[in-house]
C-alpha cells in the first residue's frame, strides 16, 4: 500500500478576450494563476505554463466555477461590471502579510479605488505602503484579486507588473469608469 498523497492536479486555460489573450491556471482547491491579457495566445500560454510548472498532473477537465470564470472575464473585458469576490482562490504558500493584503484588495468593489497606504491600513498593516506595493506585485490572481484599483499617493497610477505595466492598469481602470490623471483641458474637448 502506497502512503503517498496523490499529486494534486492542476488545469489552465487560454481564452480570447476583447483585451487580448488571458489565461487562466486552478488547482482542486481555487485559482492558482491569471495572465492578463496580450496579443498572441502563444505568448500568454508560455508564461503561464512556466510560472505554473509542470509537476503536477495536468487536468484536462474544466469544472464548472471554471467555465463561468472564463465566462465573467471575458465580459469584464468587454465593459461589463463584474464581482470576482466568490472565486475561489488557492494562495498556497503566500505569507501571511500578503494575505491580508490580498484579502484587503478583494473588498474592492468594481470602480473602487484606494492607494496602497490606505490599502495597507484596511489590511491591518499601516505605515507599510512600499511592502504593501510589493505584495500587490507579487499578486499571482490580478483582477481576481484587485491589484489595479490600487493607486499611488495622490491618486497617482503607480506601478503595476502585469504586461503593459501602468497602461493596462489604466485601461482597466478606464473599464470601470475609473480615470487617473489631470482632466482633459477644455480646448481638448471641443474639435475645431
Amino acid at each position: 500500500m502506497n502512503d503517498k498523497a496523490s499529486p494534486e492536479t492542476i488545469g489552465h486555460s487560454v481564452f480570447e478576450t476583447a483585451l487580448g489573450f488571458m489565461g487562466i491556471a486552478w488547482s482542486e482547491r481555487g485559482l492558482t494563476r491569471v495572465h492578463l491579457a496580450q496579443k498572441s495566445r502563444e505568448s500568454v500560454e508560455r508564461n503561464l505554463l512556466r510560472k505554473i510548472g509542470t509537476g503536477a498532473p495536468i487536468s484536462r477537465d474544466m469544472p464548472a466555477w471554471v467555465a463561468d470564470l472564463v465566462v465573467r472575464i471575458k465580459a469584464y473585458a468587454a465593459g461589463e461590471e463584474v464581482d470576482f469576490s466568490d472565486v475561489p482562490v488557492d494562495l498556497s504558500g503566500v505569507d501571511d502579510f500578503q494575505l491580508a493584503i490580498y484579502d484587503a484588495a478583494r473588498k474592492l468593489r468594481f470602480g473602487e479605488t484606494t492607494t496602497y497606504g490606505e490599502l495597507a491600513k484596511r489590511a491591518g498593516k499601516a505605515g507599510l505602503p512600499r511592502e504593501t506595493g510589493a505584495a500587490l506585485g507579487a499578486n499571482p490572481v490580478p483582477l481576481v484579486i484587485p491589484c489595479h484599483r490600487i493607486l499611488a499617493a495622490g491618486g497617482k497610477i503607480g506601478g503595476f507588473s502585469a504586461p503593459g505595466g501602468s497602461a493596462s492598469k489604466e485601461k482597466m481602470l478606464a473599464l470601470e469608469g475609473v480615470h487617473v490623471g489631470p482632466p482633459p483641458s477644455p480646448q481638448s474637448t471641443f474639435a475645431f
